[in-house]
């Protein structure tokens, strides 16, 4: 029997808008029947558009697949840029497509894929007619292409996934009037691929880098940071070292960030360029202070570089010709606050990138030839001359660094801050660059100390440059050491501060450094630090104890001066709680204590030591057999080859160092007595010692293939390299019958020294 048509009831139709997302989506999943509005009769597309609250984007997507329609493609924008822009400002909430459905309804119909179609079009085709795009359409597609990634993180994931695409916006960062925007979406592209991509694959890159202007430069930078520097390894198993050594030996070769930075140095200028960059003075503005608070009222706006460099045009521009991005920003009562606060905050967002870029390449593989041009170029005085610009400012109660987290350092100020006090600590570690953070007359002062010690000046600062040195009045250590002791109990610059002081002092130890600062009162302002300031941070505490560690190594005026701070009973206790607190944290402090103590001993020929031996309350407790026999117990104890890692396998050398000392005194047998005789104490027989004679083949393995790290260890100690690898040995010998062997204090039915370690 026939029905009669009538009217389609709204069921029906609401079917129908299913039927049709359900086909799409099916499409798009197995490339079969209908992926995109294209394939929809405009007809149809209308007729649901209205129920669907679809704002008419299908069907604009439609025509533009007809590049005769192209001039409509402004009319897309409005309806993404909204989405975009809420997102931005406002609480970051789980993405989800009932958040942002005009964009969730643009890319569904294929307007992603139809936006890179466009932008490559004339890439794809052999004709010579096909007509260029307009600067605006470009500027236009890229900046909708990178609403939609704010918005949906699958649209980031899918045009990462493009090669070809990723290459191709390279080139469009040629053209000035296009770069802001490609910059930009390169970087939030590049972020989340999961293969890192080659420098040397982007076409004509020294060209294109030397084409840049000082501020596109900068910019690039961004884009560097994330080709330079090695991924996130993710879990915490994939940090330890014996991951670390595994993933080397399956994979010899340069990574892809090294490379990367092989090719960045190979750019005619381009360090020369960086330097000028972070050494350009910032914008001097009335009353800075107050400025960079203001500042932090407005920062989530500030979180993408593209909201940032459309405020700086909305400072200097009128607003109409704003991206329609931004065009609500107008209507912001900040408006009329933003231009002298944009001309800090805009110089403060890039130096951080800079410094950044520019630390990497200190550390990696071609850290002398970067050294080098470093100085050639005079980063160092440029820094020196900026210091002053930096507002090292006292943080109140009343001060929120990030929302409702008060530990979280994310304003541009403290970005810029904690970078630039990275970048002294990897130009000062292990190198003789160091001295070039003096002015003329510090490096006078270090000549007279070496003078009156009647010691030779250490090679380093003979061959320092004097041309390449600080000006001033103050040299870059110096001011660093002002701002240092002036820092609050809790402020998280302090940790910083103190590995910058540091790396100044590691290395082959020099005396004339240690007096130096001790002159400058450092070791009094570490001490109250620990003992008397309230200070809970564990990190602040073991950069302090690990300062401490290089200023006091061999140096009996600093013991002296530690002994004349710590002169009561409580003092000491308070000092030595703080120690036993956390052993990973103040080990290479411990380590110290005992090298200096041996040291001492070997020269009581000297009243002075003598005398410092029989009062320093510090070295009085290391003397005592127990108590260093105490520490090696704990160290030992608090680490296995199976959670090492960079920080705390520093534990494990100084356990040696203990081993090594008592080798050295024939002293080797009674130490592993003693660790065998606590063990049983503590009812678990062999536990102790097969740990550590699993901790010492891993040492082997790690340390016998590593050129860098056994220089550091012969250098911090001053015990050849050779005597720790012939203890190691000696300890290792399979021989029951030797007296230094650890396998001749271990048990049979205990003994469990066949592990292999190695399997991770």
């Amino acid at each position: 029997m026939a029905t009669t048509e009538g009217p389609e009831s709204p069921r029906t139709r609401r079917n129908s808008n299913k039927n049709i997302l359900t086909r799409i989506r099916h499409g798009q999943s197995t490339g079969r029947a209908i992926s995109r509005a294209a394939e929809i009769s405009e007809a149809l597309l209308q007729e649901r558009d209205q129920q669907a609250q679809w704002h008419g984007i299908p069907v604009l997507l439609q025509r533009l697949y007809d590049s005769s329609h192209l001039n409509r493609f402004h009319a897309l924008s409005p309806f993404l840029s909204m989405e975009a822009m809420s997102f931005v400002t406002e609480d970051r909430r789980t993405v989800q497509k009932s958040t942002y459905p005009n964009t969730y309804t643009f890319d569904l119909f294929g307007g992603v894929e139809l936006l890179v179609e466009i932008l490559m079009r004339p890439t794809l085709t052999t004709q010579t007619n096909v007509p260029k795009m307009s600067d605006d359409l470009v500027k236009d597609c890229l900046s909708v292409l990178y609403n939609c990634c704010i918005c949906m993180e699958g649209v980031t994931k899918s045009l990462a996934s493009r090669d070809d695409f990723v290459m191709f916006l390279f080139t469009l960062m040629s053209n000035k009037k296009t770069f802001l925007q490609t910059a930009t979406l390169i970087e939030d592209i590049l972020g989340v691929r999961k293969e890192m991509i080659q420098l040397e694959d982007i076409p004509n890159l020294p060209s294109l880098v030397q084409s840049f202007n000082q501020q596109q430069l900068a910019n690039f930078c961004r884009i560097l940071s994330v080709t330079i520097s090695e991924p996130e390894m993710g879990n915490d198993d994939k940090h330890t070292l014996l991951a670390k050594n595994a993933q080397q030996r399956a994979n010899p070769c340069p990574s892809h960030s090294e490379v990367n930075q092989v090719a960045l140095l190979n750019i005619p200028g381009f360090i020369e360029r960086l330097c000028k960059l972070a050494t350009r003075k910032v914008s001097e503005a009335s009353g800075p202070s107050s400025l960079l608070l203001e500042l932090q009222d407005w920062y989530t706006w500030l979180d993408n570089a593209l909201v940032l460099d459309a405020l700086m045009q909305m400072a200097t521009e009128d607003t109409c010709t704003l991206p329609h991005t931004y065009s609500s920003l107008a209507t912001s009562p900040l408006r009329h606050r933003l231009p002298q606060s944009m001309k800090i905050v805009h110089e403060i967002m890039y130096k951080v990138e800079v410094l950044y870029v520019l630390c990497v390449l200190l550390i990696g593989r071609q850290r002398n030839q970067v050294h080098k041009m470093l100085a050639e170029f005079k980063l160092i005085p440029g820094l020196n001359n900026l210091f002053d610009k930096l507002i090292w400012r006292k943080q109140t109660s009343s001060h929120v660094l990030h929302g409702q987290n008060q530990n979280c350092d994310c304003s541009p100020e403290i970005s810029f801050k904690i970078q630039f006090l990275r970048l002294l600590q990897s130009f000062s570690d292990h190198h003789e660059n160091k001295y070039l953070l003096l002015n003329a007359q510090e490096l006078n002062e270090l000549s007279a100390i070496s003078l009156k010690a009647s010691i030779p000046e250490v090679e380093a600062f003979v061959n320092t440059d004097r041309n390449l040195i600080c000006d001033g009045k103050k040299g870059l250590l110096t001011r660093l050491l002002s701002v240092m002791k002036k820092e609050p109990a809790e402020s998280s610059f302090r940790f910083w501060q103190a590995r910058a002081v540091e790396s100044f002092l590691r290395g082959a130890t020099s005396y004339a450094d240690q007096v130096f600062l001790l002159k400058r009162g450092l070791l009094e302002h570490i001490l109250f630090s620990i003992i008397d300031s309230g200070c809970k941070s564990r990190d602040v505490l073991q950069s302090y104890f690990d300062l401490l560690g290089e200023l006091m190594k061999f140096n009996i005026d600093a013991f002296k001066r530690f002994n004349k701070y710590v002169n009561t009973e409580e003092k000491f206790q308070t000092f030595m709680t703080q120690i036993n607190s956390s052993l990973v944290d103040s080990n290479m402090l411990v380590r110290c204590i005992i090298l200096s103590l041996d040291r001492f001993e070997s020269q009581i020929e000297n009243v002075s030591v003598v005398e410092v031996l029989s009062e320093c309350s510090l070295l009085s407790y290391m003397a005592r057999v127990e108590n260093r026999h105490a520490f090696l117990f704990r160290l030992v104890n608090i680490i296995n080859v199976q959670i090492l890692t960079q920080e705390n396998v520093s534990c494990l050398n100084t356990s040696l160092v203990v081993l090594m000392l008592a080798r050295r005194r024939d002293k080797l047998a009674f130490c592993l007595k003693a660790l065998r005789e606590k063990e049983y104490a503590e009812k678990y027989p062999g536990c102790l010692l097969n740990n550590l004679h699993t901790l010492l083949r891993f040492w082997q393995r790690h340390y016998l293939n590593k050129d860098k790290d056994s220089t550091c260890l012969e250098n911090s100690s001053c015990i050849s390299f050779t005597y720790w690898k012939e203890t190691v040995s000696v300890l290792l010998d399979s021989d029951p019958t030797s007296l230094c062997a650890i396998a001749s204090y271990i048990d049979e039915a205990y003994m469990d020294l066949g592990r292999d370690f190695l399997q991770v």
